[in-house]
């Protein structure tokens, strides 16, 4: 690694970290917090507002509490929207905090303009959850590009698996700047009440008759753009034809609010006794269902990464994936949004819950929660010039055939 970075010699070094999406605080939250108890270290917090409501609950949650925020979030916004509010209002915030280091995390549009700033202003960028790759550049879209263009960006490079380290290391990115640290999702997901209590009152009915044993439940989470139009209609018909062939199942459907998503869910799945078509809950409430449920069907990427935290099975409703160590260990299956696929794979999941062997303990190539701890170590060795305390993460047990990179 090169040099220590220096800061000033009145200050400590400075660490930013940005979050613009609720999946963003939810996993910079525990590297926030390991950056926080150093007294080595000068952290600050900025919001984009991509998101606004949804990021509150998780700020509220966790404790998190920001410096900055830009407010970028519009009825309506696009894009080009967010790139200009990113590129305008973080420079004067990098101006203003002075950090060595920018941390994000993830693919957002929020990253990439983000780690596009950092570079017009000189300043490291530190990638959480880099090297995903689905090998499609439209699929998902837009984040396998927004991933990609902030890997080239990037000067650290936080891998959660080893398969995404490698995945760097083919692109030719210098092996001491990778560092295989679990996602810090999974130190998220151990840091929360395991007690099950929701607020939202559809979510609260369905998971107490599945803790009482009445019947199977299913969480479905569906609202990739790559989906819109045909694809998603079939997808939806899938879970219609699986809840009419499984007289037990219950499913629980928290519906995105794009039109493009809420007008197909209503017209295919409203109306229907045992499908709770619901406005957006909040992450922790949903998380309390997803540990009970039998079953989850979704193209989200983060849920494939928390569902294997306890042992729930997915279903990955998308032709590809960035993240193939959930199919490699057996977490979660990928079958598309062919609504045959849909019905024949629901139910044979369903048929091993009720046998008892649906839940899949102990599978889970993400993490072993202690991402942020290594993260904010890592860091600090670079401003620092201290030595590491804390090892790589290295899930062997999962891609026994791969070596896996040596890393620092």
């Amino acid at each position: 690694m090169e040099r220590p970075l220096k800061a000033a010699d009145d200050e400590r070094p400075g660490v930013l970290v940005v979050v613009g999406t609720r999946p963003e605080a939810i996993k910079m939250a525990p590297v926030y917090e390991a950056l926080r108890r150093r007294p080595d270290i000068r952290v600050d917090l900025v919001l984009t507002g991509q998101h606004t409501d949804l990021v509150g609950q998780v700020m509220d949650r966790f404790g998190l509490q920001a410096r900055f925020d830009l407010e970028l979030m519009r009825p309506g916004q696009t894009l080009y929207d967010v790139a200009h509010g990113c590129l305008d209002g973080l420079r004067e915030v990098v101006r203003e905090a002075r950090p060595e280091v920018i941390l994000v995390q993830g693919d957002t549009a929020t990253v990439a303009f983000a780690a596009l700033t950092a570079f017009f202003e000189k300043v490291r960028v530190g990638h959480v959850e880099a090297g995903l790759r689905s090998g499609d550049k439209w699929a998902p879209w837009p984040e396998e590009i927004f991933r990609r263009l902030t890997d080239v960006l990037s000067d650290w490079y936080f891998a959660p698996t080893v398969r995404s380290a490698e995945n760097l290391l083919k692109e030719n990115v210098p092996p001491d700047r990778v560092f295989v640290t679990g996602n810090p999702v999974v130190d998220a997901l151990q840091s929360l009440d395991a007690s099950g209590t929701v607020v939202d009152p559809g979510l609260e009915a369905a998971l107490r008759r599945r803790r009482a044993g009445e019947g199977r439940l299913a969480v479905v989470t569906l609202h990739r753009r790559e989906s819109f139009g045909q694809p998603i209609r079939d997808a939806l018909g899938g879970i219609l034809d699986l809840v009419e062939a499984e007289p037990d199942l219950e499913v629980v459907y928290p519906v995105h609010p794009n039109p493009n998503v809420r007008g197909p869910a209503h017209e295919i799945l409203g109306g229907h006794d045992r499908i709770r078509l619901l406005d957006p809950v909040d992450y922790f409430d949903l998380m309390a269902v997803v540990r009970w449920a039998d079953l989850v069907l979704t193209d989200s990427g983060g849920i494939q990464e928390e569902a294997p935290s306890f042992g729930t099975p997915v279903l990955v409703l998308r032709e590809v994936t960035e993240r193939p160590e959930g199919i490699e260990a057996g977490a979660a299956e990928l079958v598309g949004t062919d609504r045959a696929r849909i019905l024949a794979r629901g139910r044979a999941v369903l048929a091993e819950a009720r046998a008892g062997e649906g839940r899949r303990e102990g599978i889970n190539p993400y993490g072993d929660g202690r991402a942020g701890e290594r993260i904010a170590d890592i860091v600090a060795s670079a401003l620092r010039g201290t030595p590491r305390t804390v090892g790589d993460w290295v899930a062997r047990d999962f891609n026994p055939e791969s070596p896996g990179p040596i890393l620092n």
